[in-house]
């Protein structure tokens, strides 16, 4: 999965880098600066190896040729963001071994026979086995799901329901020790694809105050432990006013797991 959001990362970094471009490209040519005199300043641009003076009565052209120079500066460093999301990259193609690569390659699979377990059929052996789960309030488990599962909510419901639907590996409040603390994530999750876990929170009472205190001392828990939101941990969140959407379940999904 991180070869993944690399990946999507870069192409981030790509469009950024095409949108300050075509901004610089229509901004006078030239490098701006300013000297000091007692207390005024004035204002000067070089440009083809001349310096020339601005006068305040161009202002217009002394704030285009700030924006030039403050654009550019941002546009190098995305560039060596670039180089270093290219770096990894490349570094991560010339792993023949790792899991994502042998997943493709029938011939290795063959030759590591009784070493090496395909992902489908370990993450199948996974999502199969018994685990525990999450002991309170099971009165509380009255809303159905499709692949059967009875959960707490509606908006949990919705979830599950979306997961099973893209064939995205779960478990739903499997125990987790942090830090001798146990908790029961609403879903723990393996990507289908490298097999990473992720974890997933919905909060469905934010505008309860006690609540919303709560949610962040789980999040701080969490990040704790090296599990970090938009990263390991997917987090959704609701009020009274305004429910869980559907497509932005969809859209999560479809940016971590697709």
């Amino acid at each position: 999965m991180l070869y993944q959001r690399m990946m999507k990362e870069k192409q981030k970094v790509e469009d950024r880098i095409n949108d300050l471009q075509s901004q610089i490209d229509v901004l006078p040519s030239g490098t701006f600066f300013c000297t000091r005199n007692n207390k005024y300043y004035k204002w000067y641009y070089t440009d083809k190896g001349k310096t020339k003076y601005i006068p305040k009565s161009e202002r217009k052209l002394a704030e285009q040729l700030v924006k030039r120079k403050y654009l550019e500066s941002r546009l190098r460093k995305l560039k060596q963001e670039e180089k270093r999301i290219d770096i990894y990259l490349k570094q991560y193609s010339l792993d023949e071994f790792s899991s994502y690569h042998v997943e493709e390659h029938p011939e290795l699979q063959k030759l590591l026979s009784g070493v090496y377990v395909p992902l489908k059929q370990e993450l199948d052996e996974w999502v199969n086995a018994s685990y525990t789960n999450n002991p309170k309030e099971p009165q509380k488990l009255i809303h159905k799901t499709i692949p059967g599962i009875l959960v707490r909510s509606k908006s949990e419901a919705l979830i599950i329901n979306a997961l099973f639907e893209h064939k995205i590996p779960f478990r739903y409040e499997c125990l987790l020790q942090i830090q001798n603390v146990s908790i029961y994530p609403d879903f723990t999750i393996r990507h289908p694809v490298t097999g990473e876990v992720y974890y997933w929170e919905h909060f469905g009472m934010m505008d309860n105050e006690n609540y919303a205190h709560n949610v962040y001392s789980k999040l701080q828990l969490y990040q704790s432990a090296g599990t970090i939101p938009s990263m390991q941990l997917l987090t959704t969140f609701e009020t009274r006013q305004n429910p869980l959407d559907y497509e932005y379940v969809e859209l999560l999904i479809q940016y971590y797991f697709t």
